[in-house]
């Protein structure tokens, strides 16, 4: 493990492996650098991967105010320690951040590959987003953070059986503690959860934007939100990865990475 200081003073820690061209994962919600394992050691074998923690969570510091320009930062420094540029690899609510530092870093983003973003723009989106802020913030401020993490849980629509798998494990502890870093997540997906055209649009690096075929049916709007995203950046392409839900397994991901980040 090794650290770097952001524009803040904060600490954020990260590993490397691997060699050639920089990759830096980018992971969503409740989740530390230790998530991304698996696909960091599939990449490494044609470039140099970072996996970090996103501040708050595992080894990574934390200060505050937090919100998505520090993390922007966080990133950046990321870049900087690496030599000046690299690639991003966003998922989930880690694609909405990876998005929005592509938009704002400019050409230290050399190419952008995100898997999901969950942006919504069904009728019924806006209002269910409030909501779902305004409660979460409520069991944090109570220090409720196992809640706040089941309340999380049961708004993304993880089955029951899921969860309950996932209390009975050791990863719990680690989730109620990265809890309070959910506000984080919600301010890289934005205020209405609506697809960021504008924000889009300044991205100047090649793109992939992915989602995965499992959800065709169980959660629509990733397509449709996918669509949008790549429609918007001016320089991208779609991919579905078939039979992959939101959770997309390593091995069937990585093809598509591998082939995207190699071409010139």
């Amino acid at each position: 493990m090794q650290t770097v200081t952001s524009s803040d003073g904060t600490k954020i820690a990260y590993e490397k492996q691997g060699s050639g061209p920089t990759v830096i994962l980018v992971n969503g919600a409740l989740a530390d650098r230790a998530a991304g394992a698996e696909l960091a050691k599939l990449l490494a074998q044609r470039f140099t991967v970072y996996s970090y923690d996103r501040r708050g969570r595992g080894d990574s510091a934390e200060t505050r105010p937090g919100g998505v320009e520090r993390e922007i930062e966080d990133v950046a420094a990321l870049i900087d320690a690496a030599g000046g540029n690299a690639h991003l690899v966003g998922f989930s609510s880690g694609a909405a951040l990876s998005l929005q530092a592509a938009g704002a870093l400019g050409p230290k983003v050399t190419k952008l590959a995100i898997y999901e973003a969950p942006y919504d723009e069904a009728p019924d989106a806006a209002g269910k987003w409030k909501t779902y802020k305004a409660e979460q913030a409520e069991l944090l401020a109570a220090g409720r953070r196992g809640d706040a993490v089941l309340h999380h849980m049961k708004f993304a629509g993880v089955p029951d059986a899921v969860v309950a798998q996932m209390k009975a494990s050791p990863a719990w502890a680690g989730m109620e503690a990265m809890a309070p870093t959910l506000p984080y997540d919600v301010a890289a997906i934005g205020d209405d959860r609506s697809v960021p055209v504008e924000r889009a649009a300044k991205v100047q690096a090649k793109a992939l934007v992915m989602d995965g075929g499992a959800n065709r049916e169980t959660m629509p709007f990733m397509r449709a939100s996918a669509d949008r995203i790549a429609q918007a950046i001016p320089n991208a392409r779609r991919r579905t990865i078939e039979g992959q839900g939101h959770n997309a397994s390593p091995a069937a991901v990585a093809p598509a990475l591998i082939e995207f980040l190699s071409e010139n």
